[in-house]
């Protein structure tokens, strides 16, 4: 932890707003119609170890399939049967507790300065081959990325400093498309080439944006190339060679999006929550579940971010939702120039040095769940909900899990 001369903590109410949205029981859950479709869906579709896992794991959390335990109270008594959670990352009820300690450890070593939001998409020709090869092509779309946004962050005529970035993968749309694209957490500035000075961006936008979205199509396309003449990444089988696909992907408008810098470090601490640990969707989207259909709230950014309904047969509704697991051991969130972890002791201590305004101190690295819903909370979970007085000591423990993923 870096020794600055003032530090913080950040709590703020929304923290423990969206841990309690997040586990409350929704009417209607993901678990409740994977459970119903299961048999159903899983025997008609072709789908991979990773999704067979996450499917199950999601359908069986919380349940006597995942075993359980009973804690009992060392007052009066009082005994409490809870079932274990699955554990799986795409699972919306398990990240609850992980996406807060994630937060608070990376609000404490993002330098104190303004951040950008940048999106680096790619076109959707590229979609059948990104879903062909998703391991592959997701680790060479973080590397296009970050090197499209270090290398323009460096030229002498645009900022001419070593930039820092924060890069999360999402691979979809607010229908549950397959939409790969990648949101980054960009310090407003970085570090000059001698590591004297930092050197503020400019207020209104971090880097040109038509000349990011060139530069990372470049080198995105240069990497595929390469790639696929190593033979790492398969064609679809209706794109005949490389160069054909490449030539309609300059046909294509490739959109890197900035949105103007957070206005202050609430901002950017509510935007690290709602992105970097969700998964494809939240139980409170999920609106009706009849007659076969599902139905969920989306934001339809092509009108105002309007907030509409759409009804999926449930099928369709469980296979885009499918299509968003990750590869087992994949890293969806990635740190480059001096944010990465080989710079945090170095040139990131530096920056904070260098800027010298207060930041903020970590509370949760290194609790365990208890301890931070205590923190979060301001409330003892261990403490027995009948007499106030006791504590809830475990008795029993039951073993039975599933691979987690």
């Amino acid at each position: 932890m870096f020794s600055l001369p003032v530090s913080r903590h950040h709590w703020i109410p929304w923290t423990f707003n969206t841990l309690v949205m997040e586990n409350k029981r929704q009417t209607i859950e993901l678990a409740d119609i994977f459970r119903t479709s299961g048999e159903g869906f899983l025997p008609t579709h072709s789908l991979c170890t990773d999704q067979i896992k996450a499917f199950h794991a999601i359908a069986n959390c919380r349940t006597s399939v995942l075993g359980g335990h009973t804690d009992q109270c060392d007052h009066c008594g009082y005994t409490n049967q809870s079932y274990n959670s699955c554990r799986n990352r795409h699972c919306p009820k398990c990240q609850s507790t992980k996406k807060l300690q994630w937060v608070d450890k990376l609000s404490a070593n993002l330098p104190p300065v303004r951040h950008f939001h940048v999106v680096f998409t790619v076109p959707d020709c590229l979609n059948a081959m990104f879903y062909l090869n998703q391991g592959k092509a997701y680790d060479l779309l973080f590397k296009a990325a970050s090197q499209a946004l270090l290398r323009c962050a460096a030229n002498p005529k645009l900022m001419g400093a070593q930039a820092g970035a924060v890069g999360v993968l999402h691979t979809w749309g607010q229908t549950l498309v397959y939409h790969p694209h990648i949101h980054m957490i960009v310090p407003a500035g970085g570090l000059s080439q001698d590591q004297m000075e930092w050197v503020p961006s400019s207020k209104k936008f971090f880097l040109p944006v038509k000349l990011l979205s060139g530069v990372f199509r470049g080198i995105l396309c240069r990497l595929i190339e390469t790639a696929v003449g190593k033979g790492e990444i398969l064609l679809p089988d209706n794109t005949t060679d490389y160069p054909s696909l490449k030539a309609l992907c300059y046909r294509k408008n490739w959109v890197v999006y900035c949105q103007k810098p957070f206005s202050g470090p609430e901002g950017i601490i509510r935007y690290l929550g709602n992105y970097t640990h969700r998964v494809a969707i939240s139980n409170h989207r999920i609106e009706a579940f009849e007659n076969n259909k599902v139905t969920f709230s989306y934001k339809d950014y092509k009108s105002d971010s309007v907030q509409k309904s759409m009804s999926l047969d449930v099928h369709e509704f469980i296979r885009r939702f499918l299509q968003h697991i990750l590869p087992s051991g994949f890293y969806k969130i990635r740190y480059f120039g001096i944010l990465a972890l080989c710079n945090m002791q170095s040139k990131l201590q530096t920056c904070f040095n260098l800027i010298g305004n207060s930041s903020y101190i970590s509370a949760l690295e290194g609790l365990n769940s208890y301890e931070v819903w205590r923190i979060v909370s301001g409330k003892d979970p261990m403490c027995c909900p009948k007499c106030q007085k006791g504590k809830m000591i475990p008795c029993t423990v039951e073993t039975k899990f599933l691979a987690t993923g």
